[in-house]
């Protein structure tokens, strides 16, 4: 389905890898015009060249989605937009309560629910005023499940998913769509890496045995198909796992 002219443009936050990276590209192939922000400008400028040559239409702006007037700057570019798709976020750590770092749990809040919050509401009037605005925001299972080790994160993406479920509420009536995305186990180049200070082997220890793990394209996939949606259906939230896993701390892992 080709996006109506007021309704073309699609931020992505968070887009200089894995899921953003992937969702850039696959509503780039749909006729939207992307706008891909990231803190790394190297990234994000070389995403936006593949997708130009790739015949598509996109924009490269490096933002940081904790700093409020950042984002507040980035967003009077815009008049209209179609889409936002909160997806800048993580996880770092993987220490029970007892001693998890605080200023870990403080970034992974900051980062996941007040950068959501930043641009989400940096950017609704703009939603609002194309006629048929959609806000996704890219939450977790860990949103909905709680884990051994995970507190942190969880707490981080139970806020993030609080946050959609509200807004939804609050702007019913206006045309504007909420729509929550919760993968499951997704395995990209840095999310575990990432989580885990660069330690390759506790970042493998996440996927070991897991034959086929969700991929960046496969959760890109299915934003875009919700996003793609006719503008009166709104998917309200889509959990998304493969096969192998069943809960969060229920995983088929082959010998």
């Amino acid at each position: 389905m080709t996006p109506a002219a007021a309704s073309r443009i699609a931020v992505i936050t968070g887009a200089s890898s894995g899921i953003g990276a992937a969702t850039a590209r696959q509503l780039a192939a749909e006729g939207y015009r992307v706008v891909i922000t990231a803190r790394r400008k190297d990234r994000i400028e070389a995403l936006a060249e593949e997708i130009s040559a790739a015949g598509g239409q996109a924009t490269a702006y490096a933002l940081d989605v904790t700093d409020r007037a950042a984002v507040d700057e980035f967003a009077t570019a815009f008049r209209t937009i179609g889409v936002l798709v909160n997806n800048a976020g993580g996880a770092l750590g993987a220490d029970p309560i007892a001693t998890g770092d605080p200023a870990q749990w403080r970034q992974m809040y900051e980062t996941n629910v007040i950068g959501t919050l930043n641009v989400t509401q940096a950017l609704l009037p703009a939603l609002t005023a194309s006629g048929d605005g959609t806000v996704v925001v890219l939450s977790s299972t860990a949103g909905h499940g709680t884990y051994e080790g995970g507190g942190g994160y969880v707490a981080a993406k139970h806020a993030e998913h609080v946050l959609a479920e509200t807004l939804r509420l609050e702007i019913v009536g206006t045309p504007v769509r909420v729509i929550e995305v919760a993968p499951g186990m997704v395995k990209t180049d840095e999310f575990a890496l990432t989580r885990f200070g660069g330690d390759t082997e506790k970042a493998a220890k996440v996927y070991a045995g897991v034959a086929e793990p969700l991929t960046a394209e496969d959760v890109a996939e299915t934003i875009t198909w919700a996003v793609t949606r006719p503008s009166h259906v709104n998917i309200d939230l889509l959990v998304v796992r493969p096969r192998a896993q069943a809960s969060n701390t229920k995983v088929h892992r082959e010998q």
